[in-house]
């Protein structure tokens, strides 16, 4: 027994005939956003990844959910957005170099974050690129951090492949699967326009509460002074590549 949709245009059946694949599109920009451009720490990202398997599951009408295609599939691209962000990510801070870490008004660019993601490389070596997957702004800031520090090409990309099958590919299986659970299923297949209202408002309410609360941040570092990263600052905040190579310090005493 299935309800009607409480809004008429928001019948599942017409969403998935209309705006299926744009919507697993739109999934992919923001997974690829998150780890390639350097403002997507500002997106919702690991619970939009569970929500993409849960939509995954047959509905009526749409025997491969929401985004009309099988959840192999929807889990493969999303896993291969998270990848190329990440490359791209990578590049940006390889061919920037330090001054990517330069800026001169109070924007949405916070030192912190830089320092919270090197932070992370001195305590997890190499190993943080897979890692960060699972740490929200980390991630954004984590495969720059890596180019800006030249660490070694080849040894990035495996560690990124690994992290986007893990956090990408895993996260999205992992929503499939909770949908096998009765009254998951059960909620899934009635209030299915609901949940999708929530991750569309989500999305925007998370990244709405994430530019705000990061202008806000930027405004009372600029007000104390700390606003403006020149290129001095900006060179003592690239990694020294012997960072890349240190094994993981999963006792957090500095001591290698």
């Amino acid at each position: 027994m299935h309800h009607a949709a409480l809004i008429p245009w928001l019948d599942p059946a017409t969403i998935i005939g209309t705006a299926g694949p744009w919507a697993l599109l739109v999934v992919c920009f923001i997974v690829f956003a998150e780890t390639g451009l350097l403002v997507g720490f500002l997106l919702p990202g690991d619970t939009l990844l569970v929500i993409a398997g849960l939509l995954s599951h047959p509905i009526a009408g749409a025997e491969h959910g929401v985004f009309g295609i099988n959840v192999w599939f929807v889990a493969i691209l999303i896993g291969l957005s998270a990848f190329i962000g990440g490359e791209v990510g990578y590049v940006i801070g390889h061919k920037g170099g330090p001054a990517v870490f330069e800026r001169k008004e109070s924007g949405l660019f916070s030192k912190k974050n830089v320092e919270r993601t090197n932070a992370f490389f001195e305590r997890f070596g190499g190993i943080t690129v897979i890692l960060a997957r699972f740490v929200p702004i980390v991630r954004t800031f984590a495969p720059v951090a890596a180019g800006v520090g030249h660490m070694p090409w080849r040894k990035y990309t495996l560690y990124n492949l690994i992290g986007a099958v893990l956090w990408g590919f895993g996260l999205t299986m992992f929503g499939y699967l909770i949908g096998f659970i009765p009254p998951v299923a059960h909620f899934v297949e009635s209030y299915i326009d609901l949940i999708l209202l929530a991750a569309v408002g989500g999305t925007a309410i998370v990244t709405l509460w994430h530019y705000l609360s990061e202008r806000r941040k930027a405004k009372k570092e600029a007000m104390a002074g700390e606003g403006e990263t020149d290129a001095a600052e900006a060179e003592e905040l690239a990694l020294d590549s012997e960072v890349f190579d240190r094994a993981p310090d999963l006792d957090g005493d500095g001591k290698h």
